[in-house]
């Protein structure tokens, strides 16, 4: 397998994947956007870190691509929506740069505290401006830290040393977790009116693009201070480079922008109450050296099957657990075929539900493994894995619903496919393992109770609960040379029809279905396949 190096990483990066046996390792560092194309026609892994772009093209021309890897933490070089459509695995290194970052972000707080970048200028140009140069302190001071993930809580630790108080802003950011690091979660408009110095540590999406902007420094005090060493875009430069202007914001420090390079007419460049780096996060030897080692291993896994580390575009999986899940991610994928061939009409929501001793582990790869068996067959379906499938599923208009239920029942673990058409009809099926092998069942089908292997091809007839019905099966498939290896009945009981369930060795003729459907005593006669 080939994978292509388009921008320099460690050389200790490069090496280990040199050393990995059924790898070609291509170095092509600066190569233009043409030479990029021309290169990933083979190629089944992309490492790059901020300069080269995996465009849609990029990703369209490589049809063998499995995995891209950035030797760092933002993707925004990367077209991640092309990637997952494509199935191709993304994957950064969220922790190869975090204390350079944060260090990064602290020394631009202490700058913007003490006079340090002017007062070195001046001592340059002969200047004493011992008496204009008053600094402050950080201690006593309230720091309002955006984002508060790795980087976040690291500048947190290191504030905390210089006796500040901090507070955070992170949807996602726990309780339990903010008295762990002792700090106090508050909401977005508590953390502008409280802060003395803001710092964001957050990824940028639509969601954060612009979030500090004109209405945010509004709501700030007269005098904070501001930094931003993790994307360009968050904090809006316009609304930043006023609020310097007129002393709302008495210092800032910037290590990224909305533009990069930044341009050399840039107003930012002629503010003196502003400090400037040219991104330099993760340039350190040792982050250097972290980003570009870990991104080469994460890779060398993907492709050689083994654990999915630090995927944007899906969940990171301990190979542990995927050994003990690998007979049930098998029974979903054709529990999920089963299901969308037994659905009525456009299906236009999937409801997966689990019950047992499965709830303890994630159940992410599992409804993608039930998604993955729900697209199998479609037209088009080729390509599709647990990158793409919540993509495509997407795409068609379905909705998925995942529910861990606590309450019992009849089998130690139980698993459920229910889909729902847009015109209200529901058809579901519930599946399980057997025995100290694993063997997977089907064990009930829209409420009725039956037991049938999840074999490639399986006969599904709804029939009139009277005798000689198995015989006219018999008889049919038998002319057809067509084995039954096992039948299930679920009889009709209160229910006008009875369902019958075969274990076939082969597909059967057209023939042999239309003489069955052909029969007054038939309801239904389909073939589902699995697998």
């Amino acid at each position: 397998m080939k994978i292509l190096v388009a921008d320099r990483i460690s050389p200790l990066g490069v090496e280990y994947l040199q050393k990995q046996d059924g790898f070609e390792v291509v170095e092509a560092y600066g190569s233009s956007p043409e030479k990029v194309l021309e290169l990933v026609g083979d190629v089944s892994a992309i490492i790059v870190r901020s300069d080269t772009k995996v465009t849609k093209e990029v990703i369209a021309g490589a049809p063998l691509l499995k995995a891209v890897g950035r030797a760092g933490v933002g993707v925004d070089n990367i077209d991640i929506e092309a990637a997952t459509e494509k199935g191709v695995i993304v994957m950064n290194t969220p922790g190869g740069n975090t204390i350079a970052t944060a260090e990064l972000t602290f020394t631009h707080m202490m700058c913007g505290t003490r006079a340090i970048v002017r007062g070195a200028t001046g001592m340059r140009e002969g200047k004493w401006e011992r008496k204009e140069l008053k600094g402050s302190e950080l201690r006593a001071k309230t720091l309002a830290v955006l984002g508060f993930g790795r980087i976040g809580a690291e500048v947190a630790k290191r504030a905390q040393a210089f006796e500040m108080k901090v507070i955070a802003y992170d949807p996602y950011l726990t309780e339990d977790r903010a008295k762990e690091m002792e700090v106090e979660k508050v909401e977005l408009e508590d953390a502008f009116s409280r802060a003395d110095y803001l710092t964001v540590h957050m990824p940028l999406t639509d969601e954060t693009r612009n979030m500090v902007d004109e209405d945010a420094f509004s709501k700030m005090k007269d005098g904070v201070r501001v930094f931003n060493c993790a994307r360009g875009g968050i904090i809006k430069e316009t609304a930043l480079a006023e609020a310097l202007k007129s002393g709302k914001v008495a210092a800032a420090g910037l290590d990224v922008y909305e533009q990069e390079p930044l341009p050399e007419d840039h107003e930012f460049r002629s503010i003196e109450n502003l400090n400037l780096t040219p991104h330099l996060g993760a340039s350190t030897a040792e982050a250097q050296e972290s980003v570009g080692v870990e991104i080469a291993e994460a890779v060398a896994e993907v492709l050689q099957g083994g654990r999915i580390r630090n995927a944007i575009n899906m969940p990171s999986i301990d190979p542990k657990d995927i050994e003990v899940l690998k007979p049930y991610l098998d029974l979903c994928h054709r529990m999920g075929g089963f299901a969308r061939q037994a659905a009525k009409g456009t299906v236009s929501s999937i409801h997966i539900n689990y019950w047992g001793g499965i709830v303890d582990f994630d159940a992410v790869p599992l409804t993608r493994a039930v998604l993955k068996g729900w697209l199998s067959g479609i037209a088009g379906d080729e390509g599709i894995n647990d990158v793409n499938a919540p993509h495509k599923i997407k795409a068609l208009g379905i909705k998925v619903e995942t529910i861990k239920s606590s309450s019992s029942a009849d089998y130690s673990e139980l698993i459920e496919v229910k889909t729902v058409s847009s015109d209200g009809d529901e058809q579901s099926v519930r599946g399980t393992l057997l025995g100290k092998g694993n063997d997977p069942r089907i064990v009930e089908v829209d409420g009725r109770a039956i037991e049938v292997r999840p074999v490639d091809v399986l006969l599904v007839v709804r029939n009139v609960d009277k005798p000689g019905i198995v015989g006219k099966l018999g008889t049919i498939l038998g002319d057809c040379e067509v084995n039954i290896a096992n039948m299930s009945l679920s009889r009709a009981e209160d229910r006008e029809w009875a369902l019958t369930i075969c274990e076939l060795d082969h597909e059967p003729p057209e023939s042999a279905l239309q003489a069955l459907v052909e029969d007054s005593d038939i309801r239904e006669a389909r073939i589902s396949r699995q697998g």
